[in-house]
């Protein structure tokens, strides 16, 4: 299982210097990937706190391209309803080959009705636009001049340049819970992403139904990747919360040896990378939340989780 790690997106921690601290030390210690996540805005009477100084993902990912030179630079997730096509496929062609064809684009549909609402489009049908979009998007990137007639997106002959420099195009991994999304990452796209809000105890179930959905659209299963956000809480034993339901420990919180062991879990049930990812911890993104103290535990996390060195 490759092992990636998120930089500092949410909180007041969320500077551009400690996202290029936290990078060129991942590449350093020999991490596999580097992962941002969109948030475009918060309704203004919301009390939750997680999604706090959120810059946009792929201009970071842009930045971090120019700090680093072999680990991948991932977005979990790009919401495909507030873009078009286009507007993507230019921007994701362009930051292909800006980080040297490096880029993990992660799609997904969106949650939060603020935004749709901000963004003039409708929650409703947003798995039918997903697919047109990921249809629209391929077009784009792969004919030399590309025609699109659909129900949300349709544009006359046109060409765009340049081309993805990851050949036939940037790897696309889906995100989504609910069993329709899984389906529609096992039919469409290189593999899955999992939310921070997934039920790590039971995420091969959900691998199990974007594996299927693979193989009934005749396309190699064994080849897909699951990558798992692992929405780490490092604590001590006695602080560690208990798993949905009560029973046991809520998988990646608790010691580093606890978390480690939660790595081999994720394994068994066919996660195939997994990326750390503490940006969901209210204790380093909270408004209370000191950046020195954050950082402090990133950087000791990063030493603890770090991939093993293969010997030469």
């Amino acid at each position: 299982m490759l092992i990636g790690f998120a930089v500092p997106v949410s909180g007041a921690w969320a500077t551009p210097a400690n996202q290029v601290l936290i990078a060129q030390r991942a590449e350093e210690l020999g991490y596999h990937s580097l992962w941002t996540l969109q948030r475009l805005l918060n309704p203004a009477d919301t009390t939750d706190t997680t999604y706090r100084n959120v810059a946009d993902p792929l201009i970071t990912l842009a930045y971090l391209a120019g700090y680093t030179q072999q680990v991948r630079l991932g977005v979990a997730i790009v919401n495909v309803p507030f873009t078009t096509p286009p507007m993507l496929a230019k921007q994701a062609a362009t930051l292909d080959h800006v980080t040297g064809g490096r880029l993990d684009l992660g799609l997904g549909l969106g949650w939060m009705p603020a935004e749709f609402a901000a963004s003039g489009v409708p929650m409703e049908r947003r798995g039918a636009r997903a697919e047109e979009f990921v249809a629209a998007l391929r077009s784009l990137w792969a004919e030399e001049v590309s025609e699109f007639h659909g129900e949300f997106y349709d544009f006359p002959p046109v060409m765009l340049d340049p081309k993805p420099l990851q050949h036939p195009e940037p790897p696309i991994l889906m995100g989504g819970t609910s069993e329709a999304a899984l389906r529609r990452a096992g039919r469409l796209s290189a593999g899955w992403v999992s939310s921070s809000r997934a039920e790590l105890a039971e995420i091969g179930r959900s691998i199990d139904i974007v594996r299927e959905a693979a193989d009934k659209a005749g396309r190699d299963s064994s080849a897909l990747r699951f990558v798992c956000r692992g929405a780490v809480r490092i604590r001590t034993e006695d602080d560690a919360p208990p798993a949905a339901g009560g029973a046991g420990r809520r998988p990646l919180t608790g010691t580093y040896e606890q978390i480690r062991s939660d790595f081999d879990a994720l394994e068994e049930q066919g996660v195939t990378e997994l990326f750390v990812d503490l940006n969901f911890d209210p204790e380093l993104t909270g408004p209370d939340a000191d950046p020195w103290d954050s950082m402090y535990i990133a950087r000791e996390a990063l030493e603890a989780f770090a991939p093993p060195r293969l010997q030469p």
